[in-house]
């Protein structure tokens, strides 16, 4: 429950709401028309939808609006989790908690998040998604505790922030002059998650002040969250074909693994907004945002592997073959250790990792007379994303095993070894790593309008702008194959018992799968005993060395301007425009070999490599909005939009995986998505408190960035012995580098596709303090090769509903996405079958100041399901289990 969004009543702006902050013609909360019904002020759940129904209505874009007492309402602890209420708007929650948007059966990277009117800097906490560098904004360091008001562009307009080929989400900061003379507001919650067992607390806060004049105001808030979280796991790393005998060729699963994933979440920032209106003709605003998530966390999985096995001699029994696909069977691998048969392996990864922003904007705007507005706008923003370190141990060994798919979940049972000691596991891998992501961008922006009286014409507005982006990745490992066989415990070296704690996985591990056979009981490593160990080696075994594959700059500079004409008449407004904008690149890293290699470490030679390139886009728009009658609203718009490619697909490195032997390949050249889009909504407002849509939406998208695979031979490094058998030694020297045939994919511009589809909603209240919320949107996306798109569900709705008196209030809300494709994974697609969350929200006011609260996040339980293509190819299931929120809240 957001307790900033309680601050005050969402209602209706009056007419003398000051200049706006926001682009011309986006979303602003309309005033109720004179001696009309809506001039009674309405609070809670229905005054929050009334003001977004207002701002819908009178927005000159194809918008749609949350408001502030939407999210408080809500169980939510993000923007993400708050926007997956809109139409066309869905998360997902491989984590438990959402992290990404996708619009309109886009991918999240096609989504542009603005702060307050500009992009904010973005970083992750998962070191995948660090590797991974997308722009993609991760919300959950944007709690939804410091929102006013979220606006959803979804028709583009030349004076909004290009980026945005799926929409453009705005998230307002609370002003303080928008505010009561003296707001303080609090909760106090505690946060049970049924998973971990544990209860943490939940604490947040705002102050907000302004003088008499209301010329002066200055509004501080704070948050602190914390959530001890257990993800529970089966977890399947993709397929190999080998033979099954007479001539018979069969996938079979590559690893097939037990994952139990425990985090410990920390959640906690602020913002700070000082507001000056000397005049009607100035007015000033400096806000500040600081959030950071600390997001340490341990990783085990006891893997089965198949492809190990019988790539090494083993061999495969009473095989099952479905489809193609050998869904079961019994494995055995060869006896022989020393020559890299394996039949298990145990990864146990422990990580201190956090994510971080920071922003400071300057706003100043100013009439020097009654027709012309001159806007200033400056600010800066970081942010960074880091695992400080990573302790990484694999054991692994021969034995036996059975495996069966066909089930709800994969089952696997070892006849050896024994899952349940780490007798006869070999120490294979160790290593300790850290990867770092910083992100930062410093720019300005200069805009003028003037109204004029020509006719239809209203006014011409005119801006410049100017960004400096930098974002620069670090990732430094030990070379696993020196740190290994050199593990010292003791005075003597260590087993895989020295690592132990003592202990088997959680009684109740796997129970949220109902997956009877499933291995769900296997020794754990101590945590404690990794970081001592490993702490403890000499100086020359922990020593770190840069990974140039993961390492690299770039840095854009973008130079632009637009300018709009703004037209209207009785009963019609529209706006027509262009912006353009050029882009100067520049991207570091390094390349693998080279006939004269700069530099050279344990991972192979490298040449240090810088490409630079420019390209300018052009981006008309136009938006027209037509009143049929005084509760019809007609739209039309039409544009173009651009999306810039993500961060480590323009880098000239690879980044490799010597376990699977694949990798991810960059190309500085890469063209950004580009897209022609098309939108009509048809809008029925039959009173203040109800809102009946359709909007119809086709974006032809010219170019999709895509994955290439192909083999290529590159460096790896092993242990003699315990490298793939398609591996061969490198020669130079160094006896643990192998050249190993990798399944490289790399980014390119593939051809184009088109999303479309449509979007409906209604909102009513109904009778006696009950109302409802719906929605539901259809999206075909398909690219023109016929391939499926990124992140698009083609069904997903929305339903609430909801009671409020002066007693109580009260939400229930189901969402639903249906099966999407996530992205080419290890060569092969990823896709996840549909997602759907039961949330509720119940608050019961003891007195006008004092609220209890009591809020819950996935009651049915639902798990997250991913495959291969087909649904009988499974990758991952996992179940996040559910949380519980209560507490009380106070307002003064």
């Amino acid at each position: 429950m957001s307790t900033f969004a309680l601050a005050a009543s969402a209602h209706a702006k009056t007419a003398d709401t000051p200049i706006s902050s926001a682009p011309s013609g986006t979303v602003q909360a309309a005033p109720a028309e004179p001696g009309a019904e809506d001039d009674i002020i309405v609070t809670g759940i229905r005054g929050s939808v009334q003001a977004s129904i207002n701002a819908k209505r009178e927005s000159s874009v194809i918008s749609d609006v949350l408001t502030a007492e939407d999210i408080g309402k809500f169980p939510d602890k993000n923007v993400a989790e708050a926007l997956q209420r809109l139409p066309g708007i869905v998360v997902n929650r491989e984590f438990g908690e959402g992290e990404r948007v996708s619009l309109r059966g886009t991918a999240p990277n096609l989504t542009k998040t603005l702060v307050n009117g500009h992009s904010i800097a973005t970083a992750d906490w998962f070191i995948l998604d660090q590797v991974a560098s997308t722009r993609s904004f991760n919300y959950l360091t944007l709690p939804a505790e410091i929102v006013g008001q979220l606006e959803v562009y979804k028709s583009p307009q030349a004076d909004v922030e290009e980026g945005g080929v799926g929409g453009t989400i705005n998230v307002h900061t609370r002003n303080p002059l928008d505010l009561k003379p003296l707001t303080v507001s609090a909760s106090v919650q505690g946060v049970y998650s049924d998973l971990s067992g544990k209860v943490d607390p939940q604490i947040s806060g705002l102050f907000s002040w302004k003088n008499a004049d209301e010329t002066f105001g200055i509004l501080i808030g704070g948050i602190y969250q914390k959530r001890q979280t257990r993800r529970d796991g089966i977890e399947v790393f993709g397929y190999t074909p080998f033979s099954v005998g007479g001539g018979q060729t069969a996938l079979f699963p590559t690893l097939i693994g037990s994952a139990l994933f425990k985090q410990n979440r920390e959640r906690y920032g602020g913002n700070i907004g000082i507001q000056f209106r000397p005049s009607d003709e100035l007015e000033i605003n400096v806000t500040g945002l600081y959030s950071r998530f600390n997001a340490d966390n341990l990783n085990l999985n006891y893997l089965a592997w198949p492809e190990r096995a019988l790539g090494s001699g083993g061999t495969v029994t009473n095989p099952t073959i479905v489809n193609g696909v050998a869904v079961a069977g019994t494995v055995t691998s060869s006896n022989n250790a020393g020559s890299g048969a394996r039949a298990v392996v145990y990864d146990a990864i422990d990580r201190q990792a956090y994510a971080e922003t920071y922003s400071a904007d300057l706003d100043l705007k100013y009439k020097p007379t009654d027709q012309l507005t001159v806007h200033f706008k400056a600010g800066w923003t970081k942010a960074t994303g880091a695992t400080s370190n990573e302790n990484f141990l694999e054991t692994a060994g021969t034995g036996s095993f059975s495996y069966d798919l066909r089930g709800k979940a994969p089952q696997v049972k070892f006849t050896s070894p024994n899952p349940t000691s780490p007798a006869n596991m070999l120490i294979d891998f160790s290593r300790i790593q850290s990867v770092t992501n910083e992100d930062e961008e410093k720019y300005a922006y200069l805009d003028l309008e003037h109204e004029v009286d020509w006719g239809p014409l209203s006014a011409l507005k005119v801006g410049i702008k100017y960004t400096n982006h930098d974002r620069t990745a670090l990732r430094l490992a030990t070379n696993g194959g020196v740190l290994t066989p050199g593990l010292i415990c003791g005075g003597a070296p260590c087993t895989a018992a020295s690592f132990a704690s003592g202990h088997g996985t959680p009684d109740d591990f796997l129970d949220g799968l109902d997956t009877p056979g499933a291995l769900n009981n296997y020794w754990t490593v101590d945590p404690a005993k990794l970081g001592q160990i490993y702490g403890s080696q000499a100086a020359a075994l922990t020593a770190k060395f840069v990974v140039p594959g993961n390492t690299y700059s770039i840095n854009e500079k973008t130079y632009g301007g637009y300018a709009l004409a703004k037209f209207g008449g009785e009963g019609w407004r529209a706006n027509v425009g262009v912006r353009v904008v050029k882009t100067d690149q520049t991207s570091t890293g390094s390349l693998i070999g080279g006939a004269n290699p700069q530099f050279t470490n344990p991972f192979g030679g490298y040449t240090p490599t810088t490409s630079d390139r420019s390209y300018t886009d052009v981006l008309p728009s136009a938006n027209l909005s037509v009143d049929l009658s005084p509760k019809f609203v007609l739209r039309f718009a039409a544009g173009k939009t651009v999306t810039r490619p993500d961060f480590v697909d323009i880098t000239p490195g690879v980044d490799l995986n010597g376990t699977l032997l694949t990798g991810q390949g960059g190309n500085p050249n890469l063209k950004p998505y580009r897209a022609n889009q098309y939108d009509v909504s048809l809008e029925w407002y039959p009173d203040a408190e109800t809102i009946v849509a359709l909007a119809v939406f086709y974006k032809d998208i010219q170019s999709y960035i895509v994955n290439r695979s192909s083999v290529e031979i590159l460096p790896g490094t092993f242990v003699p012995g315990t490298q793939p058998a398609s591996c061969v030694p490198a020669g130079g020297g160094n006896p643990n580098l192998f050249n190993c045939p990798f399944s490289i994919n790399r980014r390119s511009n593939g051809d184009g596709g088109r999303n479309q589809g449509f979007e409906f909603q209604v909102s009513r209240p109904i009778w006696g303090g009950f109302g409802a919320i719906a929605n539901y949107t259809y999206s075909d996306a398909k690219a023109n090769d016929g391939g499926p798109i990124p992140g698009n569900s083609k069904h997903s709705y929305n339903l609430t509903g909801y009671y409020e008196n002066d007693l109580v209030t009260a939400r229930l809300s189901y969402t639903y996405r249906s099966a999407f494709f996530i992205d080419i994974d290890r060569s092969a697609p990823l896709n996840q079958a549909s997602l759907s969350s039961l949330d509720a929200s119940l608050g019961f006011n003891v007195t006008k100041n004092v609220t209890l609260t009591a809020d819950a996040v996935n009651l049915t339980n639902r798990r997250i399901i991913q495959y291969s293509g087909t649904r009988d190819r499974v990758r991952n299931i996992y179940d996040n289990g559910r949380q519980f929120y209560f507490g009380a809240r106070f307002k003064f």
